[in-house]
């Protein structure tokens, strides 16, 4: 039935297996994706949606470096978003609403279209080791299929189980059986592992909605798009909608509270800090008179609404009778209840930095099943562990993102190094180096590297290339061209900015915070420069970034520089550290645990501290 033996196994299909079996194969690497369900590989479990704050810079990464899902995205886009506009370049995150059903229909044709990639609907009971390496996986037919790595994306699966109320039974996600085996095999090879939940609103047919009394949240005049590839923008969109909740409503829902499973001790484990549900919201903030609720289209043609900001695992009636307390709800008919899921996970410390264990050599874990929560995050970790997969068993050096490269290798280091407890999610300002990680130069930032490895090709390089030679040379012309005080005076006068008495260079005048690119193009040697060199608006907004925010750049770029140095102390493999007495008893155990690779990673681990980093340079002869 098999091949003799795959080069990669890659155990689930959401997110993060989908990028990784795309990711190995396209790198030469026979891969066999097997999962519990043909039907729904590429699956939005939750909200139909894409990005967001510092997920939509993750999406350009991963599409920078040659995976699928900024195309995807692009492909089933119903809706585009970019979030933050208000504020710097830095923040600004770009977000697609997307069909739930095309979403998940062009992930299949990707994968089926991708050389390399074979598929196999059953579930993975265990894994298959020899002499501490991870050699294939059994099915729950008794099948064993070799291969030389295996990468478990197992998302919620993991022994899952889904509250409803006082109602519980086993389950991945709605309609879907849980998988078991795994985990406990992999505890008995000395993992340790943890319980970690989720949840989701309930769907609602939109027929039954009064939109004419909620607030329209419209796409972008000018939608842009995820991808640096050849997709098309959206022509038309649809609208999504706002509306409240109420303190009827908060009072209907406290009815249910004796039932809820997360106030009755049922669920212990912790769900995502940063999206909780409606429950939790009313409970934690009780001053509060009204929650936002958004209500989501699933698609272009079909009436399925998805309710986002009603999370919930209470009761269905009680999750019925709040909800139909809700401005324009007041007629809702329900697809299905919202619940909640308690699932497996292993906390990441036990992690290399390339997403292989440190336990059994060739094993790779990405997704949730390393503690974190969103598509973005699962998919840039299937990327990275598809890769690296690829690159061990070819005995080619690993493939590393620093935290100054990219918002996927503050991702991973923050995994590996300072472990979670909780749902972890993304945010702009987890990274400190977020005005060099922007959404809009992830391009020139990753394509590079990932041509390097095999994955980008010579097409999307050559696409970079030019962007970066015309962003640079539009930049070189301001520095270079002078302005005529009479020519600039009266825009200077439009925004509230003192004039100037004589000439000097247009870099200078355009640095000023509220003078646009638009002004600048009001000179006829601006707009004479871009009409002659074909410059669209993305090279526009490049070069203006790089005018207007060149000083924290520069900054940032030092800044990293200077830590990049702590980088390249390496620490030996296996280091002792108990026998440095200087060093704090927390930063033995953590140091021990942690088992860091070099100096700057060391100095990330929670509760070692400066003096501790002193000691252990002192001992490497710095």
């Amino acid at each position: 039935m098999f091949e003799k033996e795959y080069d990669v196994i890659v155990v689930g299909a959401g997110h993060a297996g989908a990028e990784a079996a795309a990711a190995a194969a396209n790198l030469g690497s026979k891969t066999l994706l097997v999962t519990m369900n043909l039907q729904t590989i590429g699956q939005m479990s939750c909200n139909p949606a894409m990005g967001g704050i510092a997920k939509g810079q993750i999406v350009r990464e991963i599409d920078a470096l040659g995976g699928y899902s900024g195309i995807v995205s692009d492909k089933s886009a119903i809706q585009f978003k970019m979030l933050n506009k208000s504020k710097g370049p830095a923040m600004w995150s770009p977000r697609t609403q997307n069909d739930r059903m095309r979403f998940a229909e062009e992930w299949r044709m990707a994968l089926e279209n991708t050389p390399n990639v074979d598929f196999y609907q059953e579930m993975v009971s265990g894994l298959l080791v020899e002499n501490g390496r991870a050699v294939g996986v059994k099915t729950s037919l008794g099948l064993d299929i070799k291969s030389r790595a295996v990468v478990l994306t197992n998302g919620t699966f993991l022994n899952g189980l889904i509250h409803i109320g006082d109602k519980q039974f086993g389950g991945g996600r709605a309609g879907e059986k849980a998988a078991t085996g795994i985990t406990e095999q992999l505890v008995e090879l000395g993992f340790e592992s943890g319980r970690m939940k989720t949840g989701t609103p309930p769907r609602v047919d939109g027929r039954s909605l009064d939109y004419s009394v909620m607030i329209p949240q419209p796409g972008d005049d000018i939608p842009e798009k995820f991808s640096y590839s050849d997709t098309k923008a959206l022509t038309h969109q649809r609208d999504c909608y706002m509306t409240h909740t109420s303190l009827l409503v908060h009072d209907l829902l406290r009815e249910g509270f004796d039932r809820s499973p997360m106030f009755n001790g049922r669920i212990k484990s912790l769900g995502p800090r940063y999206c909780p549900s409606i429950e939790d919201k009313i409970n934690r903030f009780a001053d509060k008179d009204s929650h936002q609720l958004f209500v989501e289209p699933e698609g272009w043609n079909t009436v399925e609404v998805y309710v986002n900001g009603f999370s919930t695992s209470l009761p269905e009636d009680v999750q019925y009778k709040a909800l139909k307390s809700v401005k324009g709800f007041e007629n809702v008919k329900f697809f299905r209840p919202g619940y909640a899921i308690e699932y497996d996970y292993f906390p990441p410390t036990q992690l290399k930095h390339t997403l292989e264990t440190k336990l059994i050599n060739n094993l790779y874990f990405a997704g949730q099943i390393n503690g974190t929560t969103g598509y973005e995050e699962a998919a840039s970790q299937g990327l990275m562990a598809g890769i690296n997969a690829h690159l061990k068993i070819n005995e080619k050096e690993a493939f590393i993102l620093n935290r100054d490269e990219a918002y996927i290798g503050v991702l991973v280091d923050d995994l590996i190094t300072k472990g979670t407890e909780e749902p972890y999610r993304m945010f702009t300002s987890r990274a400190e180096y977020r005005t060099l990680l922007r959404q809009d130069n992830a391009d020139l930032r990753l394509t590079p590297r990932s041509y390097e490895m095999g994955l980008a090709r010579i097409d999307r390089l050559k696409k970079m290339e030019e962007k970066e030679r015309k962003s640079n040379a539009f930049v070189e012309f301001f520095r270079e061209t002078s302005f005529r005080p009479d020519d600039i005076n009266p825009i200077l006068e439009s925004v509230d900015s003192s004039k100037v008495r004589q000439p000097d260079k247009m870099f200078k005048v355009f640095s000023r915070p509220r003078v646009t690119m638009d002004h600048m193009l009001q000179l006829e040697e601006v707009s004479a420069f871009v009409a002659e060199n074909n410059l669209d608006r993305e090279i526009l907004e490049q070069a203006e970034i790089q005018v207007k925010y060149s000083g924290y750049i520069a900054k940032e770029k030092n800044n990293a520089d200077k830590l990049q140095r702590l980088e390249n102390i390496k620490i030996p493999k296996g280091f002792d550290y108990s026998k440095l007495k200087s060093l704090s008893y927390e930063a033995r155990e953590k140091l021990k645990a942690i088992q860091p690779v070099t100096i700057s990673q060391a100095s990330r681990i929670s509760g070692v501290s400066p003096s501790d980093i002193s000691v252990l340079l002192v001992y490497m002869g710095r």
